[in-house]
């Protein structure tokens, strides 16, 4: 089943404390569930609505959160894309979510060279269901960056509202600022390098979704002022 959010639900206001240094199989802010568990669904963002009156005066950097996720592949030759871990830091980079998740499909490809992911990490993983209705809690009503993002969402089995997505891989300004061409599709790790000056995705261990959230956030501050105000400009289409 594929979800879809709409721009027009009340957002629950997901504060996060600072980053502890620990980045455990657990949620950062337990606190985010529902107040209201036995709403009946009308749509995605219904479910997770609260109950509560509208937020007033919250502060800009609690509207966005960055994501990034991990797959692994299930099926035969381990073909198809299933989530694996998914990682949402906050404004700041301070990590909101990060959790191993466990397919609904047996795993027949960890891609460990790329994923990060290893057979152990699945022993006390969240199943999918349960870390799907977790992420889109925190998604709901925010403006959501990601690289590539679409894959990340497709792996979530979810539509995110258009005009509260930011994809870093198609921002002309930030090609522009790290001398790229505009129109082409630069991976996270050299637009990380060129315009951070740091590495990412070294090493053998694979992929971290925590250090890719985190480098997708600071480069998407590098453009916000410039890119919100093109965005206000010529509103994307739904």
């Amino acid at each position: 089943t594929l979800f879809r959010s709409s721009g027009g639900a009340k957002a629950v206001d997901h504060r996060s404390a600072k980053p502890s240094g620990s980045h455990d199989n657990n949620l950062a802010n337990r606190d985010q569930s529902s107040s209201n568990p036995g709403a009946c669904r009308i749509n995605l963002l219904g479910e997770y609505e609260s109950g509560l009156p509208p937020l007033v005066g919250v502060e800009k950097p609690y509207k966005f959160v960055a994501i990034d996720c991990e797959m692994v592949g299930t099926g035969p030759g381990g073909r198809r894309s299933d989530l694996a871990r998914c990682s949402v830091v906050g404004y700041y980079g301070d990590v909101v979510y990060d959790k191993y998740i466990r397919p609904p499909n047996q795993i027949t490809d960890y891609r460990t060279r790329w994923s990060g992911i290893r057979k152990y990490h699945m022993k006390n993983a969240t199943p999918f269901k349960s870390a799907q209705k977790e992420i889109l809690k925190i998604l709901a009503g925010k403006i959501v960056v990601g690289h590539a993002i679409n894959n990340d969402f497709k792996a979530l089995n979810y539509f995110h509202p258009k005009s509260l997505t930011r994809d870093t891989s198609h921002i002309p300004l930030l090609n522009r600022k790290a001398g790229f061409n505009e129109r082409e599709a630069i991976s996270l790790k050299r637009l990380t390098k060129q315009l951070l000056n740091r590495d990412i995705q070294v090493g053998r261990d694979g992929h971290s979704s925590i250090e890719d959230a985190k480098a997708t956030m600071e480069l998407y501050r590098i453009v916000e002022d410039e890119w919100e105000i093109e965005l206000a400009r010529n509103p994307v289409q739904e």
